[in-house]
């Protein structure tokens, strides 16, 4: 049966006769496992970058080949074509031949066909020969099917690259393949079967962007709230500020969870996340990261240069995070709440005002309860699973309890700072019924005592505390309270 071109997403049954030579890179995988290596080996260690691009100038087989002997990936890490993977299966049930040839290197490809188990024999780019792409690959299928004593032979691949050797094929396979090599393959007349890859999705990009948590960044506007000024100039500063943070924290949740993937696959709820389930690609995530950090540092800069320093700052601490100082424990929640810190900072420089003390104190109280918050819920999810410690992180499931009461603490010491600004003369001078401010205290209290509890019983689920109040009913009735707390201290109701 031979395939229509007008019909070519239509899946169109194939032999399983002739033997299968099977791609790997965004065939078997989503992906591609050399980047995949390099952002690991980045990850680890962020000066090799330099070497890598002294690698990559003396020839893509000997930048492999630095890349796998420094780092393989975890075979069981990988995302893989589901639907392909099963096609895989019931082939090899069929009794057909299969095998892996991939321009990876070699070893990279060992372990995938290991791990999966289906193929009759693999081969990739070795660091004494050429790279097994193109040209090179199609040689080595046709050696290889001519020394079994195979006169056809089906070929499975994805891209542009691949179309030469579908030329030579009997059958196609096409997996995840764009519109225009669809349309090429189709009109080459021969049996095909295709594999359809994720089109593009608007609400996937969002995911990935993390919009919802830019909920955090609301934080630039508290220096205006707590200075009671209404000055428009002011809020149009604030404003732009929050879209130029807001740019740049997706840039940067962009680039961790490039730098996570591995870790992020293996978790439960992070699997799911578009770069992690190859929803997205490597490459395009890297380019929206350097258009989204371009985008929000010239905004920033055309606010004001001290919040382009501050922008520039909570980029270098994030990223510094993410590269190594969430592995350290401690120092990671420490760096967490300095981060949200930071966005108050920000907040004050746009808007040309100064922080309080008060404000200060506080807000690095709350914000050091709410990072230890979000570590306890990890450790809660690890201890569920039996692990003995919290995936890419530096805690072992013993330090639940000291975890706990830190945060516990933490969070409490901020109404205690709350208090005291109540009785201060600050409080008093700003508010024409400071009384009414008391009301603050026990709701902020009962706040931080639900999300300890939430914590307990695992319904954080390793959710960034604030995020997960967003979708809690009763922070909101808590938020509204003190809100109304606030208008009467104001007497704006009396």
């Amino acid at each position: 049966m031979y395939y229509s071109p007008l019909l070519y997403n239509v899946p169109v049954n194939i032999s399983s006769q002739l033997p299968l030579y099977v791609d790997l890179d965004g065939t078997v995988v989503r992906g591609d496992t050399l980047l995949e290596s390099a952002l690991q080996i980045l990850r680890r260690k962020p000066l090799l970058l330099l070497c890598m691009l002294g690698w990559l100038l003396r020839g893509k087989t000997y930048f492999k080949t630095q890349l796998a002997n420094r780092m393989i990936p975890e075979p069981a890490a990988l995302a893989y074509h589901e639907d392909f993977v099963a096609f895989l299966r019931e082939q090899k049930s069929a009794g057909r031949l299969m095998y892996l040839y991939s321009a990876a290197d070699e070893r990279i490809v060992a372990t995938v066909s290991q791990y999966l188990g289906l193929f009759d024999g693999y081969l990739g780019t070795r660091s004494t020969g050429n790279n097994l792409r193109g040209a090179a690959k199609l040689s080595a299928i046709q050696q290889h099917a001519k020394d079994a004593g195979h006169t056809q032979w089906a070929y499975a691949g994805d891209s542009k690259v691949d179309i030469p050797i579908w030329q030579a094929s009997h059958e196609i396979v096409a997996v995840a393949a764009n519109a225009s090599v669809m349309r090429a393959v189709s009109n080459l007349g021969k049996p095909l079967r295709s594999f359809p890859g994720y089109a593009f999705s608007f609400r996937t990009w969002i995911r990935s962007l993390r919009l919802v948590q830019w909920a955090k960044n609301f934080l630039i506007f508290v220096p205006l709230l707590a200075s009671h000024t209404s000055a428009p100039d002011r809020w149009l500063a604030a404003g732009l500020g929050f879209i130029a943070l807001g740019l740049c924290a997706s840039a940067t949740y962009l680039i961790n969870d490039l730098l996570d993937l591995g870790s992020d696959r293996q978790h439960r709820v992070k699997r799911s996340r578009p770069l992690a389930a190859g929803k997205i690609s490597i490459p395009h995530a890297l380019g929206a990261a350097v258009v989204l950090l371009t985008a929000g540092l010239w905004l920033a800069s055309a606010i004001r240069l001290d919040f382009l320093a501050l922008l520039c700052l909570y980029c270098v601490v994030t990223l510094s995070y993410s590269l190594h100082l969430k592995r350290i424990a401690l120092v990671d929640v420490v760096i967490l709440a300095s981060l949200y810190s930071l966005r108050l900072f920000a907040g004050a420089a746009a808007v040309m005002l100064p922080l309080s003390n008060w404000l200060v104190a506080f807000s690095a109280f709350i914000f050091l309860s709410l990072a230890l918050a979000k570590r306890c819920a990890e450790l809660e999810e690890a201890t569920e699973k039996s692990q003995s410690l919290s995936p890419g992180r530096g805690y072992l499931v013993e330090d639940l309890a000291s975890l706990r009461s830190m945060g516990v603490a933490s969070g409490l010491l901020s109404v205690l700072v709350l208090s005291l600004y109540i009785d201060s003369n600050n409080g008093r001078a700003l508010y024409a019924q400071p009384a009414w401010l008391w009301g603050l205290c026990p709701l902020m209290m009962l706040w931080i005592m639900r999300i300890w509890q939430q914590v307990g019983r695992r319904q954080l689920q390793g959710e960034d505390p604030l995020q997960h109040a967003l979708s809690d009913v009763w922070s909101w009735y808590i938020l509204a309270a003190m809100a109304a707390s606030v208008f009467m201290a104001k007497g704006v109701w009396l």
